[in-house]
């Protein structure tokens, strides 16, 4: 039998796991990993970056996009540390991620070691599972454990912790097995028949039922599932910031988004509904309002695989525990079929309120300042809902889910739960690894830019087809916007004085271009997408202009303004 190093040993393990690519950087604690992987090139697509945050963001775009676990490396101390952000971002999001630390040598451990830092302690409550390695033999079936975990059940990261003599010593090589079980754990709770035909019933008495999902549909694949259920129940059917694309924007029965500054209708009639139908959403604060005016006359149907999110938040009369994937199928077979036109008229009716004093006025202005929404409606024109969409954090966030496009899954990526400020660049180039097939459109402000902008220098050096839209209103937008309603215009530090973005870009050897002109926006965006390679397009938008709908924090969703 073969001896092989520790660091063989995790080389191994990601090309046994089916990783083909994943992102990084190289550091004192982590040397003997990336010299190793100096020999496996043409196995391992390793991606290096410029900040770990950086990297952790670009894992998360991977797997959002592909569906696979993201990979990150990244040695000791600030190393580790810099990626714990990255670690809340994708455990409240469910985003699978194996990140792998390197540490100090083991008997360093609690001496205050150079570049020593306890990232076990640190990373608990923000991780799925964590681990310590200080032996070598340790390494495949930890390894193993950590890829079962992150992609089992409801997704989430995981962070493996390796002492650097780990890394060097040499172990018997018995061969890697992959996890498929682990004792005492329940990934997915035990399908209860009889929950599900209760669900059934009340579905099948309701009058006024309002379907409501989120990204479980997609992290559990059950986008052909979740399709059948609500063309056969004919129920109105809306969707949290990370449940687009789910079914596509333009289908009969989708009336919407949900939330803070999701539709107008969905969030009214919420609270006129009789049942409320939840599938793979966890009623968190964005989407509920006050809780104690959210959907108060209405009974809850509520499909989870995490039976801790049920009953929360939100009261469900009807729990159905389980992966929707497998449970709608069940739910489908016991409905029946159903005349919701007039209570689905009403949605329309209320849209088109929207449609008048909102939507019209933000896609097609007539004169002024560019808008956000017409920027996202031109992009609309060149992908035909076909790209992959990776929106940052604020205004550019909430008008780029409500008004973009999306007619297959996976097609949009944010930070959700985080709402992580920096998301939108790095996780543009993972999901352009994680997708290479697509287009991918990444919609940042220039505050977020900003806040990683380093990562131009990962798309200079491996040539990442990714085009960048920066919508610049030179402000703190979603803070300022914030500031003018309810803190009487006091801009306090809201303000941005920004470098020139087309000049930054070129430094990098990425081109671009600044529009401040309407008259120039569709030719500039076709020119972005005609250019083969990454592309830069700064769009100067209004200062002053808000994101409408909005509830205002603290109150109900049936408090939504319009204006």
């Amino acid at each position: 039998m073969n001896n092989i190093s520790g660091a063989v040993a995790v080389m191994e393990a990601l090309v046994a796991e089916g990783v083909d690519t994943f992102f990084g950087i190289p550091g004192g604690a982590n040397i003997a990993l990336y010299d190793t992987l100096y020999d496996y090139s043409e196995k391992l697509n390793h991606i290096m970056v410029r900040h770990e945050q950086g990297g952790i963001h670009a894992a998360q775009g991977y797997a959002r996009a592909s569906g696979k676990a993201g990979v990150v490396f990244v040695t000791s101390g600030p190393g580790a540390t810099n990626i714990v952000t990255g670690l809340a971002d994708a455990m409240i999001d469910s985003t699978p991620l194996v990140c792998i630390t390197g540490q100090v040598y083991a008997h360093l451990l609690g001496s205050d070691a150079f570049q020593e830092t306890d990232i076990i302690n640190i990373s608990g409550p923000v991780t799925k599972w964590n681990y310590q390695v200080t032996e070598a033999g340790e390494i495949p079936s930890v390894l193993a454990k950590a890829f079962y975990i992150a992609r089992s059940g409801r997704p989430g990261p995981v962070l493996v912790d390796i002492t650097k003599n780990a890394q060097l010593q040499l172990m018997e090589d018995q061969g890697y097995q992959k996890c498929s079980h682990i004792r005492s754990n329940m990934p997915k709770p035990r399908i209860r028949p009889e929950s599900v035909r209760a669900a059934a019933d009340a579905i099948n008495k309701a009058s006024r039922p309002l379907v409501i999902w989120g990204q479980g549909v997609i992290l559990g694949g059950a986008e052909k599932e979740f399709t059948a259920f609500v063309e056969k129940s004919n129920i109105p059917a809306a969707w949290t910031a990370l449940g687009a694309g789910a079914i596509p924007s333009d289908h009969p029965l989708n009336v919407g988004m949900l939330g803070m500054h999701g539709n107008y209708a969905p969030n009214i009639l919420t609270n006129e509904c009789d049942l409320l139908i939840a599938v793979g959403m966890r009623f968190d604060d964005r989407v509920t309002g006050r809780l104690d005016r959210y959907a108060r006359q209405a009974q809850v149907v509520h499909l989870d695989i995490d039976p801790s999110e049920v009953d929360k938040n939100v009261k469900a009369g009807f729990p159905v525990w389980g992966d929707c994937k497998e449970t709608l199928p069940i739910l489908t077979s016991h409905l029946e079929i159903r005349d919701h036109s007039a209570w689905l008229r009403r949605f329309h009716e209320l849209y088109q309120e929207e449609l008048d004093t909102v939507i019209q006025p933000e896609l097609y202005p007539a004169s002024g300042e560019l808008t956000m929404g017409e920027v996202v409606r031109i992009l609309n024109e060149y992908t035909q809902g076909d790209a992959i969409i990776v929106s940052d954090v604020g205004q550019n966030q909430m008008s780029a889910i409500r008004y973009a496009k999306m007619n297959r899954t996976r097609s949009n990526i944010t930070s959700g739960g985080m709402g992580t400020m920096g998301f939108a660049l790095p996780a543009a180039i993972g999901a352009k690894f994680g997708a290479p097939d697509r287009s991918v459109v990444a919609i940042i402000g220039d505050a977020g830019f900003q806040m990683n902008f380093q990562e131009l220098g990962t798309i200079m050096q491996n040539s990442v087809d990714v085009k960048i839209v920066i919508l610049n209103n030179r402000f703190l937008g979603m803070v300022r916007q914030w500031q003018e309603l309810f803190n009487e215009r006091r801009y306090s530090f809201s303000d941005m004085d920004n470098p020139d973005f087309v000049k930054v870009a070129a430094a990098y050897r990425i081109p671009g271009q600044c529009v401040t002109e309407r008259a120039c926006l569709s030719q500039a965006i076709g020119e972005m997408f005609e250019h083969q390679g990454p592309y830069l397009l700064e769009v100067m938008v209004g200062r002053e202009n808000n994101v409408f709908p909005m509830v205002p924090q603290g109150c109900g969703i049936g408090e939504i303004r319009l204006k």
